[in-house]
């Protein structure tokens, strides 16, 4: 749970030091993700040797588990005999330390020591040590390691740091999840949310219900099969993994389920990396699976698919209650977690418009079959209330009413005043925005690090008392398109980094955090992620020259092998090897590839480049000229740009900036700005504009940028050659609801990337 006079103290301590305030970029040397609230470079190194000694001093806390996992951490790096040994490490419990997740760790010359007020402290500082032991991207051992000596002082702004994975749309092994849980406590997250069941598959073994597993958890293909089938003619990583996979009376069927042995077994290797698992058995819609293997709990209603959603639970008969009563109860006994997930979402309520649900509704005094979830709802929260849980919806459950003590996640970005409405109930919220770049089944591309860096927990609004209220966020897969543990890797990683660092410390030094992410790559190969490989520096969606250009490409990291071709076709391994300074002189169209160690490539790079001359400035009065830009208002859905054609206006104003004005970025819109732009100097501009949903750049009567049509927050960037002065300037936006992200950047002549001056906008006097 946020503490805002924590957050206040936060402001003056991420920093890089040395001495007494002295700021100094230091992500190279302590390449520490998520970035600790303190760090404090000291002098010197600490040699790591075999054998090295751990030191406890417990004060009678059984810190076992921890002493194994820093060996373990130890034993994974090849380090030298000593031939003169000294130093240790030291784990030291000390409960003066306010947080119980915090620790401290100090590295000098003579010994490393964490000290935390419990064993969870100790695991995130061990953790962080581990950060700072150098991996090789071939897995080669680096022989004598030297760590940089330093003082680190950490502890979370978040209570609720977690991902959650979908294993019903596409399963996936106790042996993958295992996995899972390793890679997430490197980066201190501490909740593992499970959705276990949905339409496409029940995946938990219930013993008083049988046929849960030994029907609901198996099927024919279905239409997301198909597509990944499809797909996979061209991406390997959307095979389906063949283990989930047997054959039924000469059919071939899909699934998998875990039996409570094997959930027992991953809750157990989960509370050893601090890390909390929460069952989630959605109800009452998403239940199909169930449905199948049960048909009686649809009742008397229809049970053919909805317009959106499927047939949910009919909460109109005493046995649809017994039924999900005894899965609770199989479902508290399995899991030690306080939270019991019901979902409570994307409810297809007009099934319950039957004679009998009218019969019910009347007799329990309800008004409405909105009312009737809520009825549902608070049913289930009373019951494992009794069993001493907790409840956690989606925030669809608010619409039919819940309690004050129900927790609240909020996913629905287009439904924005939802996280207020939920605080105001009374209601801890924990954000996962779809519209926040929360959602990891979401293809990644170049702005997603950058979105997720930056996705707000606190909703804008709050006040303190509302801040805390929020316990915290995640990311959420959703594998209707990830049928396989690659795919599932290339949509996390690396941008799950980013969320460690948003609810971690949250410092907002994104550009210092994507140089600390760059070690990182090797310890992500060395581990056979199928990671999204970084990107490649020095490529624009368009590229204009005026002279013959020489075209410079670089890579973030040094094992990657960039190729590329000339004539249309994909690049491989076997294409030619991209050697720095090519000369273009003539338009030409060039794909490009990086591929890593073990030949996994990057997306491919469609490089255009074209031949152009400079734009010439128009000449306007310099006395009817004013800063900003003119800003044309359109409420409404535009599902492109130049539909705003069709229509007027409904506002017109001045703005003095490139931005969205606060009371006019709600819901469906378009918006023009016109004006001009005033660059300083002649020069080839590289522009950057990221959006979501769609927008259009145009500069000097040219199409710079074209982003258009709905889609997540997306960068495309593209260039104009422009002499000094001012130039013609338009962009086009529309937002179809659920969230916008609208941003104008250029290459400045240092290489940096920087929003667009204000300065640079001009505008005509209206008259």
């Amino acid at each position: 749970m946020y503490n805002k006079s924590i957050g206040l103290l936060i402001l003056g301590m991420l920093a890089w030091s040395v001495g007494f305030g002295q700021s100094i970029p230091l992500a190279d040397k302590y390449p520490i993700i998520p970035l600790p609230q303190s760090v404090e470079a000291r002098e010197g190194e600490f040699t790591l040797w075999k054998n090295l000694p751990i030191s406890v001093q417990s004060a009678g806390v059984d810190i076992r588990n921890e002493v194994a996992f820093l060996a373990e951490v130890l034993a994974n790096h090849q380090v030298s005999e000593s031939v003169n040994p000294s130093g240790q490490i030291i784990l030291k419990i000390d409960t003066s330390i306010a947080a119980a997740e915090g620790y401290q760790l100090e590295i000098s010359t003579e010994e490393i020591q964490i000290t935390a007020a419990a064993p969870v402290g100790l695991f995130r500082g061990i953790q962080t040590l581990g950060q700072l032991i150098p991996v090789s991207a071939n897995g080669a051992a680096p022989g004598t390691i030297n760590l940089p000596a330093v003082a680190i002082e950490d502890y979370p702004n978040y209570a609720w740091r977690g991902m959650h994975i979908d294993v019903s749309r596409h399963f996936f092994t106790k042996d993958y999840i295992r996995k899972f849980i390793d890679r997430m406590a490197r980066y201190h997250f501490n909740k593992l949310h499970l959705h276990l069941t949905d339409d496409q598959g029940w995946r938990i073994e219930i013993k008083q219900l049988p046929k849960l597993t030994e029907v609901g958890a198996w099927r024919t293909y279905n239409k997301h099969d198909t597509v990944c089938m499809d797909r996979a003619k061209t991406n390997a990583d959307y095979l389906l993994d063949p283990w989930n996979i047997k054959e039924v009376d000469g059919n071939e069927v899909y699934g998998g389920f875990f039996s409570q042995e094997d959930m027992t077994m991953i809750i157990d290797y989960a509370a050893k990396h601090h890390i909390e698992v929460i069952p989630e058995i959605d109800m009452p819609g998403h239940m199909s699976a169930a449905v199948r293997a049960y048909p009686f709990l649809t009742g008397d209603q229809e049970t053919e698919w909805g317009e959106i959603f499927s047939s949910p639970l009919n909460p109109c008969q005493e046995s649809t209650y017994e039924f999900v009563e005894t899965i609770l109860d199989e479902i508290i006994m399995l899991f030690p977690s306080k939270y019991i997930h019901i979902g409570a979402d994307e409810v297809e309520r007009k099934f319950w418009q039957t004679a009998n649900c009218e019969q019910w509704m009347k007799d329990h005094d309800i008004e409405d079959i909105d009312k009737l979830q809520g009825f549902f709802v608070s049913h289930m929260e009373a019951y494992v209330k009794s069993k001493g849980k907790e409840l956690i919806v989606w925030d669809d459950a608010l619409e039919g009413g819940i309690s004050s003590t129900a927790h609240v996640m909020y996913w629905r970005s287009w439904v924005k005043d939802a996280p207020m409405k939920a605080v105001t109930n009374g209601n801890d919220v924990i954000m996962s925005p779809v519209g926040g770049g929360l959602y990891f089944d979401y293809a990644p591309s170049k702005s997603s690090l950058r979105k997720v860096y930056t996705t707000m927990i606190v909703p804008p609004g709050f006040s303190e008392e509302q801040a805390n209220k929020v316990l915290g966020g995640q990311a959420n897969i959703w594998t209707e398109y990830i049928p396989s543990e690659r795919r599932a890797d290339y949509m996390v990683w690396p941008r799950i980094t980013a969320l460690a660092e948003r609810l971690w410390s949250a410092p907002d030094q994104y550009d210092d955090y994507i140089q600390r992410l760059n070690t990182h790559y090797s310890w992500m190969q060395a581990q056979g992620i199928n990671y999204r490989l970084p990107d490649l520096e020095g490529i624009s969606d368009s590229n204009m020259f005026v002279e013959p250009v020489e075209w410079t490409v670089t890579a973030p990291v040094d094992f990657l092998d960039i190729r590329y071709t000339t004539d249309g076709t994909e690049p491989t391994l076997a294409s030619m090897k991209f050697e720095q300074g090519i000369v273009v002189d003539s338009n030409q169209e060039f794909k490009l590839a990086a591929f890593g160690p073990t030949g996994n490539r990057s997306d491919i790079y469609e490089v255009p480049f074209r031949k152009t001359s400079w734009a010439q400035p128009v000449k306007k009065s310099p006395a009817r000229l004013t800063n900003g830009l003119h800003l044309f208002y359109h409420k409404g859905t535009y599902k492109q740009t130049a539909l705003m054609d069709e229509h007027e206006a409904d506002e017109v104003r001045h703005v003095n900036e490139l931005q969205i004005p606060d009371d006019l970025g709600n819901g469906s819109f378009g918006m023009e700005f016109r004006g001009f732009i005033e660059v300083p100097d002649k020069q080839i501009y590289n522009f950057i504009l990221t959006s979501d949903d769609g927008s259009k750049l145009y500069i000097a009567d040219q199409e710079i940028i074209d982003n258009d049509g709905f889609h997540p927050a997306r960068e495309l960037s593209g260039q104009v050659a422009l002499e000094a002065g001012l130039h013609a300037f338009e962009l086009d936006f529309i937002e179809g609801g659920g969230g916008y992200t609208l941003r104008l950047e250029y290459i400045d002549e240092a290489g940096n990337r920087v929003p667009v001056p204000a300065d640079w906008f001009r505008v005509e006097q209206r008259k």
